[in-house]
């Protein structure tokens, strides 16, 4: 028996395989150990504090952490019997891998974590989550080159001439693609300085609709006909956006002309008897209203007051309402709308006369 303990195989003993091997179940069992008081840790401070911070940190346990740790403790009991030289640079190869993939997956799931609890934190946290998947994509995506590019110099790799390729080579794609390149940039104005969100209503130059989707080249808005318009990023930077969501209220200005055969005592009246009108409807401020003018076909009057409220259906019933009740206390008082009218003089010619 003490033969077979001491007789070498592959350059160690049956005892240093048996110590690797209890070194290897002993590591398992105080993980196993430490997963399970972590977790109950966790589970209390979620009850406690009432956040998602918690459960970020049981996923990144459970599919970083852990599987991390087991691989540590397979390393570290494999390390303690002695390797061939080319089996170690392998074995050690391997671990650089997964150390590599493990902390990029650990930085891009905090970054994301980070982000979405930023915005879910705002107004409209749903919205600015469906924004925000761009970004993290080109984050990812970013990560993951610097992770590469980190991994190659790690196993020593000659990586400066293809960085210097790489950089040659963007250039030469920047200036192929600079459209493309422009809408990229233009989504991350939009995305930070936050001109519009999606469900805001905007108009750009003889456009408008609801924003549906802000992607990364391009915006979608949904049109009142009903149809889909699709504006690049770098036009709507560029133009004058109306963003009728954020109207506090809306200003309205209207006319109405009566005809030069009202009298004076009327057109004194007519100011008072609309603003009567204006005021008794809800969510309205008065501002003027003035006999304005002499024009062409009658007299015209101009009024302006505010919606406090920036819903357009609601302005289109108070308006509809205003112009109802005007129609029916002129109608009372005996006063006359004009319409357009022009009178031509006709000269009459003498030698009709003589006929």
């Amino acid at each position: 028996m003490d033969e077979f303990i001491k007789k070498i195989y592959f350059g160690n003993t049956m005892s240093d395989y048996i110590t690797a091997l209890v070194i290897f179940v002993v590591c398992i069992l105080i993980i196993s150990i430490l997963r399970r008081f972590v977790t109950k840790a966790l589970l209390n401070w979620s009850k406690k504090t009432g956040t998602q911070v918690d459960s970020m940190l049981v996923k990144l346990m459970q599919r970083l952490i852990i599987p991390f740790l087991y691989y540590g403790a397979l390393y570290y009991s494999i390390k303690s019997l002695t390797l061939l030289p080319k089996i170690s640079q392998v074995f050690d190869l391997i671990s650089v891998v997964i150390i590599t993939f493990i902390l990029i997956k650990l930085i891009i799931s905090t970054i994301n974590y980070l982000l979405n609890a930023y915005f879910r934190r705002q107004e409209k946290g749903i919205e600015k989550h469906k924004q925000i998947k761009g970004i993290t994509t080109l984050i990812s995506i970013l990560i993951w080159g610097l992770g590469v590019v980190f991994l190659l110099d790690n196993l020593g790799f000659k990586i400066s001439a293809v960085v210097t390729g790489l950089g040659i080579g963007g250039i030469a794609v920047a200036l192929a693609a600079q459209a493309v390149l422009k809408d990229f940039f233009s989504y991350f104005v939009i995305f930070f300085d936050r001109p519009f969100e999606i469900g805001d209503f905007i108009t750009v130059g003889d456009k408008n609709g609801m924003v549906e989707q802000i992607g990364i080249k391009t915006t979608k808005l949904r049109a009142l006909s009903g149809e889909q318009i699709i504006f690049a990023n770098a036009d709507l930077t560029d133009s004058r956006v109306h963003n009728f969501k954020r109207m506090q209220k809306r200003r309205i200005a209207f006319k109405i002309c009566v005809t030069y055969q009202t009298s004076r005592e009327q057109l004194e009246k007519i100011p008072a008897i609309i603003k009567k009108i204006i005021e008794e409807q809800q969510n309205v401020t008065f501002e003027r209203g003035h006999f304005s003018s002499m024009g062409d076909s009658g007299l015209n009057f101009e009024f302006v007051y505010f919606v406090n409220s920036s819903d357009y259906l609601e302005y289109m019933n108070i308006q509809q309402a205003i112009n109802l009740k005007i129609f029916d206390e002129f109608n009372k008082k005996g006063i006359a709308f004009s319409y357009p009218l022009q009178t031509v003089p006709v000269k009459k010619d003498n030698n009709d006369s003589l006929n």
